[in-house]
């Protein structure tokens, strides 16, 4: 008698599971930095100058060093129309492992999301928001092992289909509201604004940001912006 066969669960969930493992303690990121190179330099992939030249317009902008070859000290920049083509064209990056990965793409699917983030993709932008200054956050953020990606494509791709998440009985712990400039604050992290802008945008100090941060951060019970981002997408608080 055969063994029964087990189905594999849904794509969203999947990368529900996926993001709750990059954002849970003690998740293996890229290797240590060696402590003399604090500018990121970055090796820009893409399948042609179309798609290329945005983006190494963009890095040059924001002051980033381009490499001439990739390395595991190197953030590669993998540019493309979608998260698949820009995997394919760079070189050897569905092999697993903590490598420095940006992806840069048109658009998003939850199997491409999928694939970027079991190749060591925690950060990604989207073309059409690669400013010279989401780029250089977004380098950053791959640089150091930072989950970046996106709020409105976390929400699409995690909310598509018909399957609608709720928590299990195993998982009875409620969401903790947040008030209104909390809920803004992490949006606004989501979509990769540092303090400065988001005190601008809320017109109000830095130091009130870090506060509401703090304030936010020990509410959800997660430990850096990342996780707070993940968990506010996985619960529907952003």
């Amino acid at each position: 008698m055969s063994a029964p066969t087990v189905a594999a669960p849904p794509l969203t969930s999947q990368l529900r599971l996926l993001l709750a493992d990059l954002t849970a303690p003690g998740t293996p990121g890229p290797a240590p930095l060696p402590p003399q190179r604090d500018r990121p330099r970055v090796y820009l992939s893409a399948p042609g100058p179309a798609l290329g030249e945005p983006v190494a317009a963009a890095l040059r902008r924001a002051g980033i060093e381009r490499a001439p070859a990739p390395s595991p000290e190197v953030v590669l920049v993998a540019a493309a129309r979608t998260v698949d083509e820009a995997l394919d064209a760079g070189p050897a990056l569905d092999r697993p492992g903590g490598r420095r990965l940006l992806v840069v793409a048109d658009t998003f699917t939850a199997a491409g999301v999928l694939r970027g983030v079991r190749a060591g993709a925690l950060a990604m932008l989207q073309s059409s928001e690669a400013s010279p200054a989401r780029l250089a956050a977004g380098v950053r953020s791959a640089y150091h092992g930072e989950g970046r990606l996106p709020s409105g494509v976390l929400v699409r791709l995690l909310s598509s289909g018909a399957e609608q998440y709720a928590p299990q009985p195993r998982d009875p712990v409620p969401v903790p509201p947040l008030t209104a400039r909390q809920t803004r604050v992490l949006a606004l992290v989501a979509e990769g604004h540092g303090n400065a802008a988001i005190a601008r945008s809320l017109a109000c100090s830095q130091h009130t940001v870090k506060n509401v941060i703090y304030d936010l951060m020990a509410r959800l019970q997660v430990r850096n912006r990342a996780h707070a981002v993940a968990y506010g997408v996985r619960t529907g608080l952003i």
